[in-house]
């Protein structure tokens, strides 16, 4: 075996490691851009669940028989609130929440005078607010996973993938955002 053999073996060995590295180093970075953006979700939750229950008084003053209504929506929101798994376990508690705050909102419609409170068109804003806030934080997220599993599954980059345990990650799929029954009307026709 001759030098320049030893030194080409060597120099394909160097780079194989580097790409190693190089590919190890992208799917570090890609799970802590899902991390973040996991986060940012998780803050806008947060922010929706501070908001129902202000929402859902200001409705009972109104609707004081819809009862059970409201005690849906307060057990559907300790549920979503407290579930913290995977997002395929969150969006399952998250389904719920949606759907009892979206017949909360149609309910609301029934009553004008509700409808011209100032603290519901307040907290109706806010909740809109941050429902489009949660749908940008989700589409940001559900991308960088898409990203993800993409590297995780092509190859040769999926060779890196199993040496070192890195799995396809979860989308976060929800029901349509929360919006007002008029919005929805409008946005179907």
């Amino acid at each position: 075996m001759t030098i320049e053999v030893l030194y080409g073996v060597i120099g394909v060995v160097g780079l194989f490691l580097i790409a190693v590295v190089v590919s190890y180093n992208r799917f570090v970075n890609q799970r802590n851009l899902m991390r973040d953006a996991w986060a940012n979700i998780d803050t806008e939750l947060r922010r929706r669940y501070d908001l129902i229950p202000n929402l859902v008084e200001t409705v009972k003053g109104y609707a004081a028989h819809e009862r059970a209504l409201f005690e849906k929506i307060t057990a559907d929101r300790a549920a979503a609130a407290a579930a913290n798994g995977p997002p395929a376990t969150q969006a399952e508690a998250e389904t719920p929440l949606v759907r009892g705050v979206r017949q909360l909102l149609a309910v609301a419609e029934n009553y004008p005078d509700l409808k011209a409170n100032e603290n519901f068109l307040d907290l109706q804003r806010r909740l809109t607010e941050t429902e489009d806030r949660l749908q940008a934080a989700r589409r940001f997220y559900n991308g960088n996973v898409r990203d993800y599993n993409r590297r995780v599954q092509s190859f040769p980059s999926n060779l890196i993938a199993g040496m070192f345990n890195f799995e396809n990650a979860q989308f976060f799929e929800v029901e349509e955002s929360i919006r007002r029954p008029s919005q929805i009307d409008a946005a179907t026709t």
